[in-house]
């Protein structure tokens, strides 16, 4: 399991790193044990934060109810608690694409 990921009663929590302003809302890889993600949304009046539930709840399938910023309201380094699904179906949906295909 990555460092980033953590499974506990019937929710993962994830430890994220957030680029806010990107050109494009994506999943970037791993930086400093963390999963980096790029944001469309600016850091601005809670878009970014709203962005980043709406794409973990879209990703992982679950309602927008079951993601909950737990720290990181405001600063980039964020841990984030999902319900609702298991580590591995985390991982399955974060995953780089295999054989260089593009998403």
């Amino acid at each position: 399991m990555p460092a980033w990921l953590r499974e506990e009663g019937g929710a993962v929590t994830l430890e994220l790193l957030v680029q806010p302003r990107a050109s494009r809302t994506r999943v970037v890889g791993e930086h400093g044990g963390r999963l980096k993600l790029q944001l469309a949304a600016p850091p601005v009046d809670g878009e970014a934060n709203a962005a980043l539930v709406e794409f973990l709840a879209g990703a992982l399938r679950v309602r927008k109810g079951e993601v909950v910023v737990l720290r990181g309201e405001t600063g980039r380094r964020k841990a984030v608690r999902v319900a609702g699904v298991t580590a591995a179906q985390v991982v399955a949906a974060f995953a780089p694409p295999s054989g260089g295909a593009s998403r």
